[in-house]
């Protein structure tokens, strides 16, 4: 009996602390969050060269625990502080301890339950002291990163973007008819699609709180900077052959004919039309403030503490558990490198999608190595297959390859040409690629080296 009454009891604590635990999972995950988003921001604002890895982690804990102490204030301080009394009061009381000791040797059975008793009270007091220091922090950090609108109006506000894409898709589906008499229409089109949680998290980087009725001309004025719709008109002259009969009557009257063909000039009527989309995490980076842009980092890496917002939305990434690599800080200091990674590693933890070629729909190998190469501004690389990229490129020996370069692979499926991966070579024998989520890899593991085919140089 007495062992169930035990029992009943600590499944009653443990119920009721049960929310203490969660919201200590969560600090940790954010502060986790946001010390590594420091770090890396530390590393690209100081490239001192830092390869041995115990100063790197060093680097880090010190980076920790500015952050710590800026997160938590006085409740750190009051911690160390009671921390530091107790240890004075404990000195204090080591003379008392001999006769308490004798005291106990004397009546060993009614102290054993007093010692009992005030244990558990003791610890149920520096539990509740402990959980209300880290729930006061907590709780600051959660509020700190959530999306602060009601959910209605996000969900909302997100449905009035796709309204906005649908008339888009709509008008280029009517584009024939706007401009009709043309002998050809080239379409040269981006992926129409936005990624909620980007929306949400610009939006809440921007104005804090909003409701839909207050923000549709900040909605529109969104809309039209990522999406530009242009049409071109090219006139070219082409040549078509036609027959010719020329007649005629000779001296005795004899009518006479001929027949040839000649090359007869016509203009040929094209329209372009052309689509671009520039996803909303690059448009976020100049249309808000270095702290807005802090934020909205914040709030995309914890999807405003809503993840369950757009559950089964086709454009939701949650992001995966991925391998990671410190690049080392002599190689950032060259700035198309430097832009090249700071674009890549956006997207760590993304899935692999066939055919992805954007943030919205998450990246194929070849569409996140053409895209991290267009939006970084190192090579105007258009959307290109990995054999493509390959054709782009100057073949260089392994002997002299370089951070920033590409590096291709054969035979990882039956793709149509010789090349079928790719990835961007970082140095120290590592890549970042399109795994399975994308992520950093070794080169050198017995699958990559023996599916190993060139590394390339665009210049």
């Amino acid at each position: 009996m007495e062992f169930g009454a035990r029992r009943i009891q600590s499944a009653y604590r443990s119920h009721k602390l049960k929310p203490y635990r969660q919201l200590a999972k969560a600090e940790k995950q954010t502060v986790k969050a946001e010390v590594n988003y420091l770090y890396k921001k530390s590393l690209r604002e100081n490239p001192t060269p830092m390869t041995n890895p115990f100063s790197r982690w060093q680097q880090k804990q010190t980076i920790k625990k500015q952050y710590l102490a800026r997160r938590y204030g006085n409740g750190v301080k009051t911690a160390h502080k009671v921390t530091k009394n107790t240890k004075k009061a404990a000195e204090k009381t080591v003379s008392a301890t001999a006769k308490i000791t004798q005291f106990i040797v004397r009546n060993p059975k009614g102290i054993i339950i007093i010692l009992g008793v005030g244990a558990a009270l003791m610890f149920l007091i520096s539990a509740i002291s402990s959980f209300s220091i880290m729930m006061e922090g907590g709780l600051k950090s959660i509020v700190g990163t959530s999306y602060t609108s009601e959910d209605e109006d996000i969900v909302a506000v997100d449905k009035d973007y796709d309204l906005l894409e649908r008339a888009l898709q709509e008008r280029i589906d009517n584009i024939e008819n706007e401009y009709p008499g043309y002998d050809e229409y080239q379409y040269h089109l981006d992926e129409i699609g936005h990624n909620p949680f980007t929306l949400a998290s610009f939006l809440t980087a921007k104005l804090q709180v909003y409701k839909r009725s207050e923000v549709q001309a900040e909605l529109r004025n969104l809309f039209d900077q990522q999406y530009t719709l242009t049409t071109r008109e090219e006139v070219q002259v082409r040549y078509r052959t036609e027959t010719r009969t020329d007649t005629w009557t000779d001296e005795e009257g004899n009518s006479h004919s001929d027949t040839y063909t000649v090359e007869v000039p016509y203009d040929y009527y094209i329209l372009h039309i052309t689509l671009k989309n520039k996803d909303i995490s690059i448009l976020a980076e100049s249309q808000l403030t270095f702290q807005q842009y802090e934020m909205f980092g914040v709030y995309m890496e914890t999807q405003g503490n809503k993840p369950y917002l757009f559950e089964g939305n086709i454009y939701v990434h949650n992001k995966g558990e991925y391998t990671d690599y410190d690049i080392p800080p002599d190689a950032l200091t060259d700035p198309a490198f430097a832009a090249l990674i700071r674009e890549a590693e956006k997207y760590l933890g993304y899935p692999y999608v066939w055919g992805g070629s954007s943030p919205s729909t998450s990246f194929d190998c070849s569409g996140f190595v053409s895209w991290v190469l267009n939006q970084s501004g190192v090579y105007p690389m258009s959307r290109t297959t990995a054999q493509g990229i390959f054709n782009q490129s100057a073949k260089i020996p392994p002997s002299e390859a370089r951070p920033g370069d590409i590096i291709f692979f054969t035979g990882t499926y039956a793709s149509s040409g010789a090349v079928s991966h790719v990835g961007i070579y970082v140095g120290n024998g590592m890549m970042i690629h399109a795994g399975n989520p994308i992520q950093y890899a070794s080169v050198n593991t017995p699958y990559w080296t023996e599916h190993f085919y060139a590394y390339g140089r665009l210049n």
